[in-house]
């Protein structure tokens, strides 16, 4: 079991953590979107809008489909995933949400989930769902 103290330590350094790749994806995604499979480990997944890619060269090619962006994060949440249940392996679960432009369409709420596992000195996303808010149709 966790110690309190080391728990909030844990917690503290998810957050900055967060903070700092969140900062870096958003702006690779909207700026250098060709190099963005270097965020992601080899078998990674992809479920954007309800569209599944799996493995970094496939997410890749999907992403560099997608008009030109620019995300604005509002929110941001991390929590760190239990030891036990991801054999010990630091990770982590991010959740943004914001605002995105596409092209030339309007502006939309999008939210996304990050799964990110420490590889070597970096992070990298094992798993990334992004979904567009849109309304709930009656």
């Amino acid at each position: 079991m966790i110690a309190k103290e080391q728990l909030k330590d844990k917690i503290r350094n998810a957050c900055n953590v967060a903070e700092e790749f969140t900062k870096l994806y958003y702006e690779s995604i909207d700026r250098m979107r060709h190099q963005l499979s270097r965020h992601y480990i080899d078998t990674a997944v992809l479920v954007w809008n309800g569209t599944g890619s799996v493995g970094k060269d496939q997410i890749q090619k999907f992403l560099e489909a997608l008009p030109s962006s620019q995300h604005t994060v509002t929110s941001l949440d991390c929590q760190p995933v239990l030891e036990e249940a991801v054999a010990g392996q630091f990770t982590l679960l991010i959740q943004a949400a914001g605002h995105v432009h596409f092209g030339s369409g309007e502006t939309k709420p999008f939210q996304q989930t990050f799964l990110i596992t420490a590889a070597a000195d970096k992070w990298k996303i094992v798993s990334d769902c992004f979904r567009l808010q849109e309304p709930i149709e009656s």
